[in-house]
Formats: C-alpha cells, structure tokens, sequence
C-alpha cells in the first residue's frame, strides 16, 4: 500500500533549488520568479493587433469574399465582407487620429513660433531702452 501522506517530499527529492524555484508562485496564482512575460524580444508592440496593416487586410477579404462567392457560398462571402468592413473602419479611425495628431502637433509649433518671436521681440525692446 502507497502512501500519499509524503507525495510533495518525493516528487521535488531528484530536482535541484534553482529548477524549483521558476515554479513558485503567490497566493492568487501568479508567479515569483517567471519573468518571461517580460522579455522585450517576444513582446509585440500592440498586442492583439494582426501585423499586417488594415489595407492589405481589406484587400485580402475582399478578394476571399470574390472567391467565396464564385464558389456558390454566399455566407463565407458575407462573413469576408464583414471582415473586411471591420478593417476599412480601423483603417479609417488611424486616419482620423493621424490627422488629429498633426493638426496637435501644428498648433503647438505656431504657439511655439510665436512665443519665440515674442520674447526676441521683448528682448529688443530691453537692449532698445538700455
């Protein structure tokens, strides 16, 4: 007869500490020491994003939905134009913040002019009454 009583002592007895350690973790569940997730090689830079961009994307459903409907199989090609639909929206909101983004990005630089010609202004003024 086994007992079980000790199951925990005999399954760690060949390994070493340090190959225990990576499998440590919290009280919620999370680990200690694994810090993979942290590894900047592997991290994508939008995660959940395809890495394609929107464009080709459009194109490619487009074209599937062509080709399932040749095919007799309206569903599918409703399901690609769906997709495809998904992706000219995504594609058009980047537009839009892209032209947000500069429309920001000038009005910080004509404030920036104008407060550079001002205090060369205010300076000549100064050397003026000197």
């Amino acid at each position: 007869m086994n007992s079980f009583k000790n199951n925990h002592q005999r399954r760690g007895r060949y390994r070493s500490n340090g190959d225990r350690s990576f499998k440590k973790r919290t009280g919620n569940g999370h680990k200690l020491n694994g810090d993979f997730n942290n590894n900047l090689e592997f991290k994508r830079k939008n995660p959940g994003r395809n890495n394609q961009n929107a464009a080709k994307l459009i194109e490619k459903y487009n074209d599937l939905a062509r080709e399932a409907l040749s095919n007799g199989d309206k569903i599918l090609s409703e399901n690609y134009l769906q997709h495809s639909d998904h992706f000219s929206r995504i594609l058009n909101s980047q537009e839009t913040s892209k032209i947000v983004n500069l429309e920001k990005n000038n009005s910080l630089e004509n404030k920036n002019n104008e407060a550079i010609v001002e205090t060369s202004n205010s300076q000549n003024i100064l050397k003026s009454l000197d």
